[in-house]
């Protein structure tokens, strides 16, 4: 027999690649942090010798999913300045409290938050755009977590860098001295084509090919980004980032929510990714994203929650239902993206949009054990005709029990295994008390 580390007996695991296979009563073997087997349980307990074994004959077991698009810390601004328009929201609420307050400590502790919280809603891996990209690093590497960092470039002074110069020597710094390794990627992450000048944008490109990197930005997400990109450039933004060389397999746009069917076609033939933030445009009233479009033209796509502020949560399983059941509406068809589309754009598709689907994205020997557990036992889930409908449909993020990045049990029957959330909560409620103080006008 062979010694392994772990060995996990569900219920159902679907483990995503091949597409819509489906496992009953069955195992995953871990050793060393990878999934050695995928099989039933009779050949499990025939083939396999573990440290630890765990039963979970009520769950389902699916790969860990991927937030391929959010601001981690903005978690501490959660419900700050509700109902508003976008620019609105960041110009007269957010961005006054960034130069305020943000700080490495802040950094800190909202990204401890937001993991938290993913880990709890079975998200083992998230795409980041923020300040402090090393702290980020920092928390993700302390709480075992997964994560692509972006190295963000703006135009104006943040609290992370005066010039655009000093973004470029910040971030350049940063890459050289802080390696990727088995839990950060880096991106890179110009803001956004109204907070990005043309000279910036080609200094992103110039280091993208140097470090052969993506480039993750936010990208055609409201109407006001299109109007000021023709009155200033006299172009749209998903033109001038093809003048500008960075429409490639490289570029990860966020949101891509205002689209012309020629644009589409441009994306797809460029390879460019795509990450749908459904609930975060919904709330914001920027638009409706045309998924289903965007899907049958062959485009990678992911799914997203933007930040907590904007959300407000960063809950996965309510991006899935929310992705399917939009599609169908702004399609006006039943069939558009199906519960394991659905399913898929919450694992495979954003590994494979974040370059990283030959490492995590599904439950297959030789990639990292990264693995969520959802307990399908509860009322909200019976009767149980179809597992990934039931996930997709029906269950909640409460419904997770346990979750493993690269083998590691972070959460355990609802426990995090590495945060201490009586003294993280402690520190949310500190910073609480400083984000309420009224804005110096």
């Amino acid at each position: 027999m062979e010694s392994i580390d772990t060995l996990i007996f569900a219920g159902w695991i679907i483990p995503v690649v091949p597409r819509q296979r489906l496992l009953t009563d069955a195992a995953v073997a871990v050793r060393a942090g990878r999934i050695v087997a995928v099989c039933s349980r009779d050949e499990a307990q025939r083939r396999f010798r573990a440290t630890e074994t765990v039963h979970l004959p009520d769950h389902a077991l699916i790969p860990g999913l991927i937030n391929a698009h959010t601001h981690a810390a903005m978690a501490l601004m959660r419900g700050i300045a509700d109902d508003l328009p976008l620019m609105e929201w960041l110009s007269e609420h957010i961005w006054p409290r960034e130069m305020r307050w943000v700080d490495e400590d802040f950094v800190a502790a909202g990204t401890r938050l937001a993991v938290a919280e993913m880990l709890r809603g079975g998200t083992t891996c998230f795409s980041d755009m923020y300040f402090f990209p090393d702290v980020t690093a920092r928390v993700v590497r302390e709480t075992g977590m997964r994560a692509a960092v972006g190295l963000i470039f703006v135009d104006f002074p943040t609290p992370w860098a005066r010039s655009p110069e000093e973004y470029v020597a910040k971030n350049r710094d940063l890459y050289r001295t802080c390696p990727p390794d088995d839990h950060i990627a880096w991106l890179l992450a110009p803001h956004a084509p109204y907070s990005v000048s043309d000279e910036l944008f080609r200094e992103v490109g110039t280091m993208a090919d140097e470090y052969d990197l993506k480039v993750h930005v936010h990208l055609h997400e409201t109407g006001i980004e299109i109007e000021e990109s023709l009155a200033r450039f006299g172009e749209r933004p998903l033109a001038r980032m093809g003048r500008l060389g960075l429409l490639n397999q490289g570029l990860i746009g966020a949101h891509m929510i205002h689209l012309e069917d020629s644009e589409i076609e441009r994306v797809a033939a460029a390879g460019c990714g795509a990450v749908h933030c459904p609930e975060s445009n919904l709330k914001l009233a920027s638009g409706f994203c045309p998924a289903a479009r965007l899907d049958e033209a062959g485009i990678a796509l992911a799914l997203g929650t933007d930040g907590a502020a904007s959300n407000n949560d960063l809950d996965m399983f309510g991006e899935m239902r929310t992705a399917a059941l939009l599609a169908k509406g702004v399609a006006e068809n039943p069939e558009a993206l199906p519960a394991p589309r659905a399913l898929e754009m919450a694992t495979i598709e954003g590994a494979r949009v974040l370059g990283m689907e030959d490492r995590i994205g599904s439950l297959e020997p030789g990639k990292w054990a990264d693995m969520t557990a959802v307990d399908l036992s509860q009322p909200e889930t019976r009767p149980l005709f179809d597992p990934v409908s039931q996930i997709v449909y029906s269950a909640c993020r409460q419904q997770v029990t346990d979750v493993w990045v690269g083998g590691e049990r972070l959460l355990a029957k609802r426990r995090l295994t590495k945060l201490d959330w009586s003294a993280l909560r402690a520190e949310v409620a500190d910073w609480q008390t400083r984000l309420i103080q009224p804005l110096e006008t």
